[in-house]
Parts: C-alpha cells; structure tokens; sequence
C-alpha cells in the first residue's frame, strides 16, 4: 500500500479533532517524553513555522510509531511498516498544524512528503505555502526541497511564480537562480540575477550573493555559446 494510500484509510477512520498542535487524545500511559512532546506542540501552537520544534517533534512523534508499529513478520518487513508509519505520524502532526492560516513550514512538510506519490499535489503545497509567506523563507525552503529531489525546472516555475526580490530576503533569489542555473537555463539566471541585483538592492546580503553567484552565471553562458 502507497503512503498516500495509507494515509486515505488512517484519516477515513472518524476521530475526535484535537485543536492544532495539541495532543492527540489517548487511554495509553503517557510516555518518558511526554513533557519533552507537550513543551514542543506549546511552541508550535504560537508558532506553528517554528522549524526547530516542528523537526524535534516530527523526530519524536516518526520514533514513536517506528517502535509501537508491530507488523506480521510472516508477511511483511519490518524496515517498510515501520517507516510506513513514521511517515504517517509525521503527515499527522503537519495537517494538524498546517490548518492555521499562518502556517506555511507544515505545508512545506506535507508537500515533501507526499511529492513521490503526487506532485501535483506537493507543488499546490508549495504554492500554497508561498503564498502565505510574503517574507520567502516559505520560497526558500520549497524551492531548496525541489532542487534537492532533483526537479529543478519545478524549482524554477515556483520560484518565478512566487518570487519578489523587492521584498524578500537574498537567499530566495540565489535558490531561484541557483535552480535556473540547475535547469540549463542560463538566460534566465542572467535575467534573475540583474532583477535581484536591481530590485533588491536595499536589502542586506544581496551584494553578497550577487557577487557568488555571478561567475556561476557567466560560466554557464559561456558554456551555452561555446556548445
């Protein structure tokens, strides 16, 4: 059974909705880390783009269900089940948190998640994320994941669809023009840079980033001209 497949049937299954980021009701003994787990779902109920404590609670919550998940040794691995359902603890927590109007990092989460078995979807994710995001840490981070996964004409339309150098931080046009430069695309990144070193020029860092990035650039022109 595919992930998303799993995931349909846990959430078909009617339960009681606790409120984002609080925890899930349960007749079992709290755990040793119980305390650990209620001081982070209180960071994320103020913050639910807390990146720290979302990544320290998903390791919690993916290790938790790694070690109850008990699957038939007679038809199934244990390794598959158990990161199954580390998985699916995971997809849990950033839908619960991903409900706020806020949130844009649990949507990132859901959208790496899910990007193997549905892009579409995953890359609605992202937009939306971006959307709610008009600083671009929420472009930052999509457009780093989908490079990372090697799609980097993906990495690109989202950036070119979501990206303001005027108003967001130098690292969300270098991950823009870094995914041009990965696409083949060097009259885009051309392009790209002289927007980030035009519009953004007030903004700290940019000089920086201009500055490394611009041989990467005029090298993959050359290489273009050459070819």
């Amino acid at each position: 059974m595919s992930f998303l497949a799993r995931l349909k049937e846990m959430f078909a299954r009617p339960e009681p909705a606790p409120g984002p980021g609080a925890r899930r009701p349960s007749h079992a003994p709290l755990p040793a880390d119980a305390g650990q787990e209620d001081r982070l779902r209180e960071k994320l109920a103020g913050d639910p783009n807390d990146v720290d404590a979302f990544n320290e609670l998903a390791e919690l919550v993916r290790r938790r269900a790694a070690e109850v998940e008990q699957p038939d040794p007679l038809t199934a691995e244990t390794g598959p089940i158990r990161a199954q359902a580390a998985d699916t603890a995971h997809w849990a927590l950033a839908e619960e948190l991903a409900g706020r109007p806020t949130a844009w990092y649990p949507l990132v989460e859901l959208a790496r998640l899910s990007l193997l078995d549905d892009k579409e979807g995953a890359m609605r994710r992202l937009g939306a994320a971006c959307e709610r995001d008009p600083s671009g840490r929420a472009l930052v981070a999509g457009v780093r994941m989908l490079r990372d996964a090697h799609m980097p004409a993906d990495a690109l339309g989202l950036g070119v669809g979501h990206w303001s150098p005027a108003d967001q931080d130098a690292e969300a046009g270098r991950q823009v023009i870094r995914a041009a430069l990965d696409a083949g695309r060097p009259t885009d990144a051309r392009r790209h840079l002289s927007a980030l070193a035009e519009y953004g020029a007030d903004r700290p860092g940019t000089a920086g980033v201009v500055a490394e990035l611009e041989p990467f650039v005029a090298a993959a022109e050359a290489s273009t001209q050459t070819s």
